[in-house]
């Protein structure tokens, strides 16, 4: 268990669900709507709005792309009213987890943002990871992105005390997973293939309820820093390794330090120290319930969780639209 941090005040976990509950409010406006862009415009706005009246010198270190491509949260933005003053806090964020799910209505789009003390959280480049997660009480080392899908599905099993055929494996339903999952139904393993939003699916590792026992697959880098801020709190375990697809990108990752382009991150390595994690569901999901509108009042569900204390916390909020 991390020590707690002297930076990261208890007032601050409050304060981030009030951030990720600003934007999912922001999209919610557009569930449905078709419009991915609108969206996730809405949600990035009403979180800057939120983190910039916070008493912090705040750093976005996983954000919405790089500074040319404002008015998204870029990475290396400032935001808060303390700046120079304040504590400083690195922040990732995800103000719209699921662009394409919030604008199509489906399920599990979430409002999502992790904070930690400056230098804890890695500035991870706008570029894929190949991912790999657990939830809390397996045997350290139980999984490795060196060995095969099988060999680390036979593993979770082995620790387990189950077969192969009875593990489930979360993956995004994207075509470059297609020889993952053949591999994984070839030895039995159950499938539950989601459309976006693979911070949930991260996190549902670490969910009994959920039945899922491991996640795999490549999917975005920033998503997988915030997912393991998550694990960092509740238990589990992650490995990462970034992807490039050509020269730009890999110049990308060294321009934010990163010089070793074939590493093998742990989740200690890409979520260290103390740190807080919030989301709020914009649409229903598995983690949350989405954003409701009830007359002059909107409903939210929202948790938030802090790695040296390990306490998760469920916050239901009633938000009036006539104050």
């Amino acid at each position: 268990m991390p020590i707690a941090s002297k930076v990261l005040d208890r007032v601050l976990v409050l304060e981030m669900v009030r951030v990720t509950e600003a934007a999912a409010i922001g999209a919610s406006t557009l569930i449905g709507r078709g419009d991915e862009k609108a969206a996730d415009a809405a949600a990035v706005e009403a979180m800057r709005e939120a983190l910039n009246g916070l008493e912090i010198d705040g750093t976005v270190v996983i954000g919405e792309g790089e500074r040319d491509e404002a008015p998204m949260l870029y990475i290396g933005e400032k935001v808060g009213s303390a700046q120079g003053t304040g504590p400083k806090i690195d922040i990732a964020l995800d103000p719209l987890e699921g662009t394409t799910i919030c604008a199509k209505a489906g399920p599990n789009s979430l409002a999502v943002l992790a904070i930690g003390e400056e230098g804890c959280l890695l500035n991870a480049p706008d570029v894929y990871m190949e991912k790999l997660a657990v939830g809390p009480g397996l045997p350290a080392g139980v999984i490795d992105l060196d060995k095969s899908p099988t060999e680390n599905v036979k593993a979770i099993a082995a620790a387990k005390g189950v077969e192969p055929h009875e593990i489930i494996a979360c993956v995004l339903d994207r075509p470059r997973h297609e020889k993952l999952i053949a591999e994984l139904r070839s030895i039995g393993c159950g499938v539950v293939l989601i459309g976006d939003g693979d911070v949930a699916g991260v996190i549902a590792t670490s969910d009994p309820d959920t039945t899922i026992d491991v996640y795999m697959g490549s999917g975005g880098a920033p998503e997988g820093v915030l997912a393991c801020a998550a694990l960092r709190c509740v238990g589990g375990q992650f490995k990462g390794r970034l992807l490039f697809r050509n020269e730009d990108e890999r110049a990308r990752a060294r321009k934010w330090g990163i010089t070793d382009l074939d590493k093998q991150y742990d989740l200690k390595e890409l979520a260290k120290g103390d740190c807080i994690f919030a989301a709020t569901g914009v649409t229903d999901g598995s983690l949350l319930a989405g954003v409701k509108r009830r007359g002059k009042t909107m409903t939210t569900e929202s948790v938030v969780m802090r790695a040296s204390s390990g306490t998760v916390r469920w916050v239901k909020g009633e938000h009036r639209l006539d104050r």
